[in-house]
């Protein structure tokens, strides 16, 4: 993360995205596929001698050698875009865009119920012998079992997250960097996803 200053003065916290430039690999309509969406590839291989056969053919029809990372995104029309197709940031993004942002956050390990779920804990008096323990997690008789989905200890983190609606603040397209308000799921050189517009929003 980093900030920046608006026009007013007001610093404002971002986090800097490298996005793209992002490689159309295979177009998917309905007729084909089932459904309507783009594969894209990101962070294009020097050599391709890392990449199996059957990828190398599946890329050469886009007119690269490989990616590190391949992706899907659904589209309403795929007519719009052609194989080999590079999509750029100032094509996708506009500044007060609001845009979804996906990755795997990042991993703590094994957690108790006070660090992974938030929990408030007993008292921290003398004698008190409850600080950190979930407490009751059912009944004893009736259903005699603990029920699914009950928030318990476990590993935290390490999962898909979603943070909705971050504003684009910042676009530098000389340098392929998105610039939003607010944090992003993951650790630093993580991969996330920058959906646009957002799923929720759109619905509503």
């Amino acid at each position: 993360m980093s900030s920046l200053f608006s026009a007013e003065g007001e610093q404002v916290p971002v986090t800097v995205l490298q996005v793209g430039p992002c490689v159309v690999t295979q177009v998917k309509t309905r007729d084909t596929d089932g459904y309507d969406a783009l594969q894209v590839g990101f962070l294009e291989k020097q050599s391709s001698s890392r990449t199996s056969k059957a990828l190398q053919g599946h890329f050469k029809k886009a007119g690269g050698q490989g990616y590190g990372f391949v992706g899907e995104f659904a589209v309403e029309d795929p007519s719009e875009y052609a194989l080999g197709q590079a999509l750029t940031i100032d094509d996708m993004f506009k500044i007060g865009d609001l845009v979804d942002v996906a990755g795997i956050s990042k991993g703590k390990g094994f957690a108790g119920v006070i660090k992974r779920w938030g929990f408030s804990g007993g008292r921290k008096t003398h004698g008190s012998m409850f600080h950190r323990a979930p407490g009751s997690v059912g009944a004893s008789a009736t259903p005699s079992k603990v029920i699914k989905g009950r928030k318990l200890p476990g590993h935290c983190g390490d999962r898909r997250v979603t943070v909705r609606n971050l504003e684009v603040v910042d676009i530098r397209p000389e340098q392929d960097l998105l610039i939003v308000k607010g944090a992003v799921p993951g650790s630093k050189l993580g991969l996330v996803e920058v959906r646009r517009p957002s799923i929720r929003r759109k619905r509503h």
